[in-house]
């Protein structure tokens, strides 16, 4: 919940009428859910059985990439760099949650959460508010590698 609700650090700030607010958390969950699908439920396990390793990692990082495709939006450079960056990292602790758990509902769940609160943040990516959010992802995997039996 800790790294879900970093987004919020800066604060909120909602300026969108109840049905705005409605159809912009129901799209943000939504693409959680379809990101999941596709980048664990089928990428991960299609992989997972040649090679988990291997899997895990372009698992990751392909999440990670598929964050570039913001730049067609109109978002900024950098700002969109840093996003791959931490995705990269947040990819790689859902893969492990999922590998762990056999599970996908935590992994849609926290991306749901995670992308739905980012639309009423009043902060952008900053370089160390980006570092801060790759090592606690990479904090929290470590320590899901070491506690969680499969």
């Amino acid at each position: 919940m800790i790294i879900s609700l970093f987004n919020l650090r800066y604060g909120i700030h909602i300026n969108n009428t109840t049905s705005e607010i409605i159809f912009h958390i129901i799209t943000m969950l939504n693409v959680g859910f379809l990101e999941e699908i596709i980048m664990r439920g089928f990428l991960f396990k299609m992989m997972e059985k040649d090679n988990v390793k291997r899997a895990i990692i372009v698992s990751s990082i392909t999440f990670g990439m598929g964050h570039i495709v913001n730049l067609l939006n109109g978002a900024d450079f950098v700002p969109t760099l840093l996003q791959v960056c931490y995705a990269i990292a947040i990819g790689y602790m859902l893969v492990m949650v999922f590998y762990k758990s056999k599970s996908l509902i935590p992994c849609i769940v926290f991306h749901g959460i995670f992308n739905a609160l980012n639309i009423f943040s009043t902060g952008k990516s900053t370089v160390i508010s980006s570092i801060i959010l790759i090592i606690l992802c990479l904090g929290y995997t470590l320590y899901i590698n070491k506690k969680v039996k499969s």
